[in-house]
This record gives structure tokens, C-alpha cells and sequence, in this order.
């Protein structure tokens, strides 16, 4: 791929291009890694890693402190992690802002640098990828007074998109609706987001709790991590409020399972769940460029100048939506094996997140070589 990053001219200026080009692009991340002869910058693009270019390695000190003088972190600092944002305004739309980690590593210092560009954040669940049944049963769940709704999957797979794009959708003046972040992605209006600082003891359990006493209709939890901020949005959602969370886990079965692990109580979980939404990203086909053999064939990328030559341009969702009915409410509250839970679910048809990536290579979507690198576990 070819990106034109212009590292020419003074440090400032080779920072700027190197931003301001990755913004141009849709790139979601920067990665400028430093390495005994060189310092390797990649760009993340939909999804994948793409090596933009290589910068002298006398320059790499520059380049950090350049960084670090932009976020307001300590320059002479070299030997401990440090955290920081920048805000950069784009021509007549939106802020932008600029997530910085640095990591000290073997040759120097390793920068990561997380775009988050609100004109790009579409909060619009019918935009996401999914199915009209998956759509239909994730709406009827969001729009119920009461219960927990999980949303599954890797880093990386758009959990936090689809839990803004459900806030969104349901964020009327008659609510009020409060969410525990770790970090604060967007700013939504009209919605109160919490900001976890665990080391001043701000963890999710505890702000949590302090949530519970502001009168909330809706709680977001960012993550459910660890048995007592479980067991809190689940005891939350069984007394009048509808609590949205996320779990890392493959897919939606294996929710209850992780719930489980944590030591949580079987009635507990099937008394409050309500819904489980396992999620992936795929790259979807450049539609200026995709091309198929005869009718029979399924689409292929192909590269263009549309989509800097690699064929594909944007991503789309993978959506496995599993609604907890009576039946499987009663094999939660009787400890069933999760080969038993899953039995259960293979009797009732419901798609599997293989059977949605099929569908969409179907479609001209996308490639069966990005469902199964996705899917197949």
C-alpha cells in the first residue's frame, strides 16, 4: 500500500504528515517502533498492520520527545510507561483525538498512537453489519426496563461501537443513562460517562456502586472483569435497571461459562441475562474494484486506487445474537455443562457467527478467507 507520508523537513513537520496522513486514510492506529538500525512506522487499516515507511534511526529520540511535548508527558522520562492525549482539530469539522501510549523497549521507546475520530463514529445500529433477525432481537432487548445485556469478543472487534450505537438509540430525556469507561472512547451527549482510575481506587465495582445511588435508568459497564463487578451489574439488573457490559470471550455461549468461572451463581445469571451479542470485524470488498470470474464465483479483492490497492475498503460486523429463553434459562439455574448449553443451542438453528460471514460472502460483502481467519477457533 502506499501511503504518501512526507518525513521529510524538520521533526515537527514529519510528525504532523505522519498524523495527519493516517487521519487521512481512516487509520485507526500509528505504531513507530524503534529497532537497533531503524525505526519501523506502521499504520493500522481496517484492521491490519501496514508497514508505511522507515525513518532514520538517529531521529527516533526526536520523534518521541516530539510526541510527548504534544501530550504534555515528561520528555526526560525514559524508563516507565506513560499515558497521554492529544486533540487536533480537522478543516471545518470535528475535534480528533489522539490516544498516546509509550512503552520502553530494547532500542528505545515504542509509540502507539489510537485515532478516535468522531466524524467517522456512525451510531446507527442498522450501519453495523447486522442481520434483520440478529437487529430485531438485539432492539427488542434494548428497549426492555430491566435486565443485563452482554456484547462479546476480542480487542478490537467493535463491542464499544455497538454498545454506543444501543445508548444512542435508546437516549431519550426521560432517562438517565451513566456509563463506567476504561478509557472514554467519545463523548456521547446527553449521557453521564464515568472515567475508571484505578490507581486512586476508581474501579469499575466501585464507581459502580456509586452509580447505583445516581437514580439510573441505564448502566453501561466498559468491561466486566472479575467476580464483584459481576455480581454488582448483575444484582443491578435484577432491581429495575438495564445494565449493558462486555466480556472477551469467542463466542456467546461461552459468556455464561466465563460468568460461571467467576464464581457468579447460576440463578443469579439466569435470572438477569437477557441477551449475548458475540461480534467480529471483517474487511468488506472495495466495491469499485471487486471482481468475479462467471456468475457462479464469488466476489475477489482485486486493488485500486479506491482502496490504496489492497482490495478491500471498511470493515462490517459479524453478529451472533443469543437470546436466553425459558428453556435456556432453566439449564442455567440447573449448572448444565456448556456442552449441554451449546446442544440446546445447535437444536434451535440459531446462526453462528460462521453462518453470518457466509452469508455475506454470498452477498459480495466480503471474502471467505476473512470469515474463517475471524471465525475459525
Amino acid at each position: 500500500m502506499n501511503f504518501k507520508v512526507n518525513l521529510a523537513g524538520s521533526i515537527i513537520s514529519q510528525v504532523d504528515s505522519c498524523i495527519q496522513t493516517a487521519v487521512e486514510y481512516g487509520v485507526s492506529d500509528i505504531h513507530i517502533e524503534p529497532y537497533e538500525m531503524k525505526v519501523r512506522v506502521r499504520y493500522r487499516l481496517d484492521g491490519h498492520l501496514v508497514e508505511v515507511s522507515e525513518i532514520p534511526v538517529q531521529k527516533k529520540d526526536a520523534i518521541v520527545s516530539r510526541i510527548k511535548v504534544m501530550a504534555s508527558l515528561d520528555i526526560a522520562e525514559k524508563r516507565r510507561p506513560q499515558d497521554g492525549r492529544i486533540k487536533i482539530q480537522k478543516v471545518n469539522q470535528s475535534d480528533i483525538d489522539l490516544r498516546i501510549s509509550i512503552l520502553p523497549v530494547q532500542y528505545g521507546e515504542k509509540v502507539v498512537i489510537r485515532i478516535l475520530d468522531r466524524s467517522k463514529l456512525k451510531l446507527d445500529l442498522e450501519a453495523l453489519g447486522f442481520e434483520v433477525s440478529e437487529l430485531e432481537l438485539f432492539r427488542r432487548a434494548i428497549k426492555q426496563p430491566y435486565g443485563l445485556i452482554l456484547v462479546t469478543g476480542p480487542t478490537g472487534s467493535g463491542k464499544s461501537t455497538t454498545l454506543y450505537s444501543a445508548l444512542n438509540e435508546i437516549n431519550t430525556p426521560e432517562k438517565n443513562i451513566i456509563t463506567i469507561e476504561d478509557p472514554i472512547e467519545y463523548n456521547l451527549e446527553g449521557i453521564n460517562q464515568s472515567q475508571v482510575h484505578e490507581d486512586i481506587g476508581l474501579t469499575f465495582a466501585s464507581i459502580l456502586r456509586s452509580i447505583l445511588r445516581q437514580d439510573p435508568n441505564v448502566v453501561m459497564v466498559g468491561e466486566i472483569r472479575d467476580k464483584e463487578t459481576a455480581e454488582i451489574a448483575i444484582r443491578a439488573s435484577l432491581t429495575g435497571h438495564l445494565v449493558f457490559s462486555t466480556l472477551h470471550t469467542n463466542d456467546s455461549i461461552s459468556a455464561i461459562s466465563r460468568l460461571i468461572d467467576m464464581g457468579v451463581a447460576p440463578f443469579l445469571i439466569a435470572a438477569s441475562l437477557k441477551l449475548v451479542l458475540a461480534q467480529r470485524l471483517i474487511r468488506t470488498l472495495c466495491k469499485h474494484c471487486k471482481s468475479k470470474q462467471n456468475r457462479n464465483d464469488v466476489y475477489k479483492p482485486v486493488g485500486c486506487d479506491n482502496c490504496n490497492k489492497s482490495g478491500f475498503r471498511g470493515r462490517t460486523s459479524l453478529i451472533e445474537a443469543l437470546e436466553i429463553d425459558n428453556q435456556l434459562t432453566q439449564l442455567i439455574s440447573s449448572t448444565s455443562s456448556e456442552a449441554s448449553l451449546r446442544e440446546y443451542i445447535q437444536s434451535t438453528h440459531m446462526p453462528m457467527l460462521k453462518e453470518a460471514g457466509e452469508k455475506k460472502v454470498l452477498a459480495g460483502i466480503t471474502t471467505i478467507d476473512e470469515v474463517y481467519r475471524e471465525t475459525i477457533m
